[in-house]
């Protein structure tokens, strides 16, 4: 059971061949999950109910030892880790075919519950059964994938060489489904939109474009599901919900992927003050269920997902850290050339970039970001009291926005004036033509409505504390490998 090189292993592959054992069976074992095997195990002291069991399990074999007579490895599969014994006395007829087996291997194995006399919880091996032969050896020594790049190419090997990596991609399956259960339990419906759009809108960025070859006409990847899913708040489901596979043509960064989830959700009768409730309550609710306080570290600081969030005006932020005000176009024209931003041309695209350049940092959080120009709002309302500014919020955390929210722009022709603007500022990051149907829907009339998404990965990345939105992506958008960089296939 020594380590050997993938051409080693090719060779155990055909040997076994050649004695009748196919190394790639089609059949595999009743497993039990090794963790419900070793939460009833109890302990040297006090013995649980699975000591003395007959047992099935299979999963990854890590790097075993030798000691002639008997040889020990431990064995992965999702849930946990156990130790396998294998003793010669016991499999005497598998026992000449143990040289067959390698680390990285997966296999299968029947046996009986048991610890050594060092008191080590242990399978004393009954059965064996090659489930899959690993040709490639698996990382030295099991310390995982060194090289980052790797690890994110490799995710398959990643998964299990790796520590803790397979814990954040269960945490992140739980997070989801417990986002699922609280709006289910507030009455919300999920429901799934298209992915391809004739018009891309609901939000600011560069779509992907695909062309489809029966109608002969383009789409785009779903930027946003916003605005299908406010035609079926028209339509009166009244609550509804997507966790939605979004697509923005943009570059990388530790907060960006150009293949992104998000969560939105649409509720009549709403605002945007409901919307803070719900969004607060939710992360209270996932943090608590997920990691079992609402105490998160993020990035080097500690933070807590207590309801009730902090609230701060956008326009009070720009006063403060841009140092005028975000109406004084001279002003924040000067502050822009200070800080070096290129003019996109747009001079509320500029006023926002210097609020982003100025003023995200500042936002420590959790907290909410209120009430945005409305200029740079197109489908959120305008605040009655104070008509420059929109009904619209953004939660940030540690400097990072994780959600957005508005009170939704339900009036037609406001709604009609704002995509032209949008069509005519001729910006790359704008719809090209005013999305007519939604406007239609509109003048069937949408009662007052609440909207919110909140970013999942982002906030995965929160609840795990990873620093960057690679390590919550089992497979993070990359430049395609080299052939030079591609391993040979196995012959």
């Amino acid at each position: 059971m020594t380590e050997l090189t993938q051409a080693d292993r090719l060779a155990k592959a055909r040997a076994m061949r050649e004695a009748g054992v196919d190394p790639f069976p089609a059949r595999g074992v009743a497993a039990q999950p090794i963790a419900s095997i070793t939460s009833r195990a109890g302990s040297v002291e006090a013995p649980g109910p699975a000591i003395g069991e007959r047992v099935t399990v299979a999963g990854r074999m890590a790097v075993p030892r030798d000691f002639g007579k008997l040889i020990f490895a431990p064995l992965f599969d999702r849930t946990g880790r156990v130790q396998i014994g294998f003793q010669r006395d016991v499999l005497g007829d598998w026992w000449p075919r143990r040289k067959w087996l390698d680390a990285g291997d997966l296999i299968g194995i029947t046996g009986e519950v048991g610890r050594t006399h060092k008191g080590e919880l242990t399978i004393w091996a009954r059965e064996v059964q090659l489930l899959a032969k690993s040709y490639a050896p698996p990382p030295e020594k099991w310390h995982g994938l060194v090289d980052i790049e790797q690890r994110y190419r490799r995710r398959y090997v990643d998964l299990w060489a790796t520590d803790g990596v397979m814990e954040v991609f269960k945490k992140r399956s739980k997070i989801v489904s417990t986002i699922r259960r609280f709006l289910e339990a507030q009455g919300y419906l999920e429901v799934e939109t298209p992915t391809l759009h004739p018009i891309f809108g609901g939000a600011a960025a560069r779509p992907f474009v695909t062309h489809h070859n029966a109608l002969d006409c383009d789409f785009y990847l779903r930027i946003a599901p916003e605005l299908y899913l406010k035609r079926l708040i028209v339509g009166g489901l009244e609550r509804v919900f997507e966790i939605a596979r979004n697509f923005r043509n943009e570059g990388l960064s530790p907060r960006h992927n150009p293949e992104f989830s998000m969560l939105e959700l649409y509720e009549a009768q709403a605002d945007y003050r409901r919307m803070m409730e719900l969004a607060e309550t939710m992360l209270e609710t996932v943090a608590l269920e997920v990691n079992g306080t609402t105490k998160v570290s993020f990035r080097g600081r500690d933070y807590d997902l207590k309801a009730p969030f902090q609230r701060v005006r956008y326009t009070e932020l720009f006063r403060e850290h841009a140092g005028c005000a975000f109406d004084d176009q001279p002003a924040v024209r000067r502050r822009a050339r200070e800080l070096e931003l290129a003019d996109p041309g747009n001079y509320w695209k500029l006023m926002n970039d210097v609020f982003e350049a100025t003023c995200e940092e500042h936002l420590i959080g959790p907290v909410f970001c209120t009430d945005y120009p409305v200029a740079i709002c197109p489908l959120a309302k305008t605040n009655p009291e104070q008509r420059q500014l929109a009904e619209r919020f953004e939660l940030f955390l540690g400097g990072m926005e994780l959600g957005n929210a508005f009170s939704e722009l339900n009036d037609p022709e406001d709604q009609e004036q704002r995509f032209a603007e949008q069509v005519r500022s001729k910006d790359p990051e704008a719809p090209g033509e005013v999305d007519i149907d939604y406007v239609q829907a509109l003048e069937y009339g949408m009662p007052p409505t609440g909207g919110l998404g909140i970013g999942i990965d982002r906030l995965v990345m929160v609840l795990t504390g990873q620093d960057t939105i690679r390590d919550v992506l089992l497979f993070p958008a990359m430049r395609p490998s080299a052939a030079s960089d591609v391993a040979p296939a196995a012959t």
